[in-house]
């Protein structure tokens, strides 16, 4: 007997200390350094209707990655036919999701024909013509792989924004995939609202083109565009009036390059202007590739354009080796500081669209948090005072168990950087009632054993062994609810499942251990005529 009680004692001790030992960084701030090398330093993490800040819901436009990649295989396509010397009329998406191939002859045809049964079998013939001697392919991509475009879209656009927001330095953020093209993001403690979603929503696709020098942008503006180039413009801002203008590029739709060969992208700035600029790293590719564009294009204009928005347009003057280039503008530090982190990151596979935007101020935070800690002291202590008056010595008894509950389930949320929200609060409250709970079924028995004539000890057995499953199969149903809300609920959701789980597990430990090895103690010292109960 003695031995068994200081084995749940020391059961009992262990997990004590070890909640305490996860508690201490909540409890303490700063934590001495010392602490931090060989002790666990992670805290209570609060959500964001605790702490205040920022709920996002994206939507991922899935399909656009789609026509990216439609429009690869049309670049693709038209680059092999030019480079093969087979003639052709057209070679494009359409906007049905389609891409055209129009030929001018039964050769041309031919050859192409064999062209995609070897190099684009992947893309299917879903139509096929010829009017007078011209044929024309409509080709498509399998829904198979059009669905692991847009998958792959959705998990590169987490990452991508999961970097960004790293880098922009927000603390504790919620980033998760929601749905079937959608992702969640909570930025706690934020300051700037509008900067951030700036950053997290910016494609960030990055292309080098040529500027059109040899047409007119007089008569392009007019609408008299040539074929294969575009309008795009660039946002000129006079430095003594603030005046935003909008200069127009002649521009070659082709991109020579793009932002997938970067390797670096760094704010600097400029001794002699002070001026801000970003300056860019390429990979072994990215140099080669612009090592031979700016070879081949000297004394032409190279725009810098992002987004369909022209950054800089620079004559080349001449050869550039060294595999680095610069984007310069009118740009704040700020400014400067968000691009080059949406380039390091990454452009955005395909662009995103805020569907919900909430913003949870601090103040308002801090009023959850004192609301939620006055309800829980407030419900806490009426459980200790009736628990006490109406039980007696075993309600003391039943309020070390709910003590050491309240402890365990601290230390368990600390050591699995739990996030604590305001429904989360709500769940350790219910597991507070719970904990009572068990405690009521378990003194109830015990009464109906002593009110059989039964001594105090085998009373005290009876009524544990006779409640225990009842006890046992309350919980278990709740912890299955817990469970489901776990896996199926979202946000302040999970945070009520998290508490009411653990709760749910450490009180069965805390009513049936806790509270048992205290009365087998007294008993072992003493042997009782009568219970406080």
């Amino acid at each position: 007997m003695w031995r068994s009680i200081q084995w749940r004692a020391s059961l009992i001790a262990f997990f004590l200390a070890l909640s305490i030992l996860f508690l201490v960084p909540t409890l303490i701030d700063p934590l001495p350094k010392w602490w931090t090398k060989v002790m666990p330093s992670e805290k209570i993490h609060l959500g964001l209707d605790l702490r205040g800040g920022m709920h996002l819901l994206l939507e991922v436009e899935t399909q656009k990655a789609v026509d990216s990649a439609l429009d690869k295989y049309a670049s693709d396509i038209k680059g092999t036919l030019t480079k093969k010397d087979i003639p052709f009329h057209q070679a494009e998406r359409t906007s049905e999701g389609k891409i055209s191939i129009l030929l001018p002859d039964s050769k041309a045809n031919d050859r192409f024909s064999q062209i995609r049964s070897d190099q684009y079998s992947n893309l299917k013939v879903a139509s096929f013509g010829q009017k007078e001697e011209k044929f024309q392919y409509l080709l498509e991509m399998s829904s198979a792989e059009a669905r692991s475009i847009e998958e792959s879209a959705i998990r590169q656009g987490l990452e991508t924004i999961r970097n960004r927001i790293d880098q922009f330095g927000v603390s504790e953020p919620v980033i998760a995939p929601q749905g079937e093209n959608q992702i969640l993001v909570q930025l706690p403690g934020i300051k700037d609202p509008q900067r951030a979603i700036e950053l997290i929503g910016r494609t960030a696709l990055l292309e080098f083109k040529l500027v059109d020098d040899e047409n007119s942008l007089e008569e392009a503006l007019k609408g008299n565009i040539p074929p294969g180039d575009e309008i795009l413009y660039q946002k000129v801002i006079d430095k003594d009036t603030g005046v935003v203008t909008r200069r127009p590029f002649l521009l070659k739709r082709r991109a020579l390059m793009t932002g997938d060969v970067l390797t670096d992208a760094r704010m600097r700035i400029k001794s002699d202007f002070n001026e801000p600029y970003v300056s860019l790293d390429f990979d072994a590719r990215g140099a080669r590739l612009f090592d031979q564009i700016t070879a081949e294009n000297v004394k032409k204009r190279l725009a810098i354009v992002l987004d369909n928005n022209v950054y800089s347009a620079p004559v080349i003057q001449e050869r550039i080796s060294g595999g680095k280039a610069q984007i310069t503008g009118s740009f704040t530090h700020e400014e400067a500081a968000d691009l080059s982190i949406v380039l390091r990151a990454g452009a955005l596979p395909a662009p995103v669209r805020i569907i919900q935007n909430v913003t949870v101020g601090p103040t308002l935070g801090q009023d959850s948090i004192d609301k939620g800690i006055r309800a829980a002291i407030i419900g806490s202590i009426l459980v200790v005072v009736f628990m006490a008056v109406y039980y007696g010595l075993s309600g003391l008894i039943a309020d070390w168990a709910l003590v050491l509950n309240i402890i365990y389930l601290m230390g368990a949320l600390s050591s699995m950087r739990a996030t604590l929200t305001l429904p989360g609060i709500a769940g350790i409250i219910l597991a507070i009632g719970m904990a009572v709970d068990s405690n009521v079924l378990m003194f109830e028995r015990i009464r109906e054993e002593l009110r059989l004539g039964k001594t105090v000890r085998a009373a005290v057995d009876a009524g544990y062994d006779k409640a225990l499953f009842t006890i046992i199969d309350s919980h278990v149903t709740t912890l299955i609810t817990a469970v489901v809300l776990f896996q199926f609920g979202t946000g302040p959701i999970k945070g009520f499942a998290v508490t009411l789980s653990l709760g749910v597990m450490i009180n069965l430990f805390s009513a049936l251990i806790g509270t048992k090895v205290i009365f087998d103690w007294i008993n072992f010292r003493k042997q009782l005529k009568t219970l406080s109960i």
